[in-house]
């Protein structure tokens, strides 16, 4: 159903429609591209989602035309046998679509993107509102920035969605390898661009799973009041991923499951789980909440990252009845790596709502199956009633992957004369409840964002600067050590030190 703005329910906000942009990536040869960014693209276009005088601006050092440019984005977009109307849908898209062939530190390629934006503002009617997506390596980020500003492709300030026209950069993690790494990046990105323009991406906070962990605790008044340390016996947080290193060991081997997974994706999960309701559903009261959370997160010693983190590596094992290499046998891999695929870690939150209650996060490769999930576990009421049973505590598990839903474990009486009891368990799946409405992907509802001018879903600089603070000793304390990291076989759910960390307190991981 549609409402008019006047006329909406309470509580829900006006479909925006962004303005006329030009869309400019840089990488545009890469995967991320091919795979993510430029569907996505297509895709909001054609739903009618974007402005149809839109224009994508492909920037990368390979030599093509733009006929060449064309004809491979419609391979990765279309595939090999689309239908007559995808043609003609992307050939309303293609239209405006162009590339700029450069080095990404040549003058002259800057001086050529001014000139093709020039042409799409006074052709397509793009009104000078630029998007800058950084789909490189890291490593040309400040390059790129420099190039933008140096050759005043940048308009300042834009303290607002109407402002125009305006500027936007979207930057692609890892934001940094460390926390010093991560300050220089960002004053990097300041050097061109104000704090509001910036726009960090981390695809998780897409997910509608993940968006609705707000919804499902602030608006369900029987969830939030046991929220809390009084009701919660712990929470457990897990990205398990059954694949290996894919070809990315180059990258990999820099980066480790820590910079890869925990830094961003991990941090952003245990802030949506635990931070307080903002007074207003706007980008800056939500995001201000989740710093607090990584703000409150107690800091590790030396000592206990030896206790309390587990660094793991995947030998050799089976997937699927198929098998599989260990990580030093990979492709690419340094036969002596110590890079870690898999880190178990228990952190506590010091404030008043979750004082004394652990968070044990765990990710991994080539791990039994794909899964996201946090599993909030409560306590068991203080009753002698049917102790004797072996109850299971209640559980409730919100699925962010493969399978996006949320269930609830609680225990009923098993039917007959005997008072057996029996954990079951109540489920909701997004899928099958709404079928009927064509949800949008992450990469699609964060570029629809950005392109709309709301950052709500993306990451500020205080954040990313307290994940790697929280993150730094551990990370140095393993840098510098000569320890090697616990071997799990692939297939497994990690080494069994991840399993001593957690039974250790009278606990055990939910999935394994």
């Amino acid at each position: 159903m549609r409402y008019p703005a006047s006329a909406l329910p309470e509580g829900v906000r006006p479909r925006r429609t962004p303005d006329p942009c030009a869309v400019v990536i840089f990488g545009v040869t890469g995967d991320l591209a091919h795979r993510m960014l430029m569907p996505s693209l297509f895709r909001l276009a054609r739903l009618g989602r974007i402005a149809p005088n839109c224009a994508v601006v492909g920037y990368a050092r390979r030599p093509k035309t733009n006929e060449t440019f064309r004809e491979e984005m419609a391979q990765a977009v279309l595939g090999p046998s689309p239908s007559d109307a995808d043609r003609t849908a992307w050939e309303g898209f293609a239209s405006g679509l162009s590339y700029v062939q450069a080095e990404f530190g040549d003058a002259r390629g800057y001086e050529r993107l001014g000139a093709e934006l020039e042409r799409l503002d006074r052709e397509r009617g793009t009104e000078s509102n630029r998007v800058y997506y950084l789909a490189t390596a890291p490593e040309y980020y400040g390059t790129i920035v420099e190039g933008l500003k140096d050759h005043a492709l940048v308009t300042r300030p834009a303290a607002a969605a109407s402002v125009r026209p305006w500027s936007r950069i979207v930057v692609e993690k890892p934001f940094g390898r460390d926390l010093a790494s991560a300050r220089q990046l960002n004053q990097t990105l300041l050097y061109a661009f104000d704090e509001n323009q910036i726009y960090r991406i981390d695809h998780y906070l897409g997910k509608e799973t993940v968006q609705n962990i707000l919804v499902f605790r602030f608006a369900n008044g029987i969830f939030e009041p046991i929220w809390n340390q009084h009701f919660i016996d712990h929470v457990q947080i897990t990205v398990a991923e059954a694949i290996g290193v894919e070809g990315r060991a180059g990258f990999y081997e820099t980066a480790g499951v820590v910079r890869d997974i925990i830094q961003n994706h991990m941090m952003q999960l245990l802030a949506l789980v635990a931070m307080e309701a903002p007074v207003v559903f706007e980008a800056d009261e939500v995001r201000e909440e989740k710093v607090k959370v990584l703000r409150s997160v107690r800091r590790y010693t030396p000592d206990d990252v030896d206790r309390y983190v587990i660094f793991g590596q995947y030998a050799a094992g089976q997937l699927g009845g198929v098998d599989v290499p260990g990580y030093l046998s990979e492709p690419r891999v340094a036969p002596d790596s110590r890079t870690p695929t898999f880190v178990a870690m228990r952190v506590f939150l010091d404030n008043w709502r979750w004082a004394g209650v652990p968070f044990y996060l765990r990710s991994g490769k080539r791990m039994p199956r794909r899964v996201t999930e946090i599993a909030v576990q409560f306590k068991r009421p203080p009753l002698r009633l049917f102790r004797e049973s072996g109850r299971e505590p209640n559980l409730l598990t919100l699925n962010i992957q493969p399978d996006e839903g949320i269930a609830l474990r609680f225990v009923a009486k098993s039917p007959g004369s005997l008072m057996m009891l029996h954990p079951v368990e109540m489920g909701f799946a997004y899928e099958k409840a709404f079928d009927h409405v064509e949800a949008l992907s992450a990469y699609e509802r964060l570029l629809l964002d950005c392109m709309a001018g709301d950052p709500t879903l993306f990451t500020r600089r205080d954040e990313v600067e307290e994940a790697w603070e929280l993150l730094q000793l551990p990370l140095t304390h393993w840098d510098t050590s000569t320890t090697a990291p616990h071997p799990y076989k692939a297939g497994t759910w990690g080494p069994e030190a991840a399993r001593v960390l957690i039974e250790r307190d009278g606990r055990r991981w939910q999935t394994s």
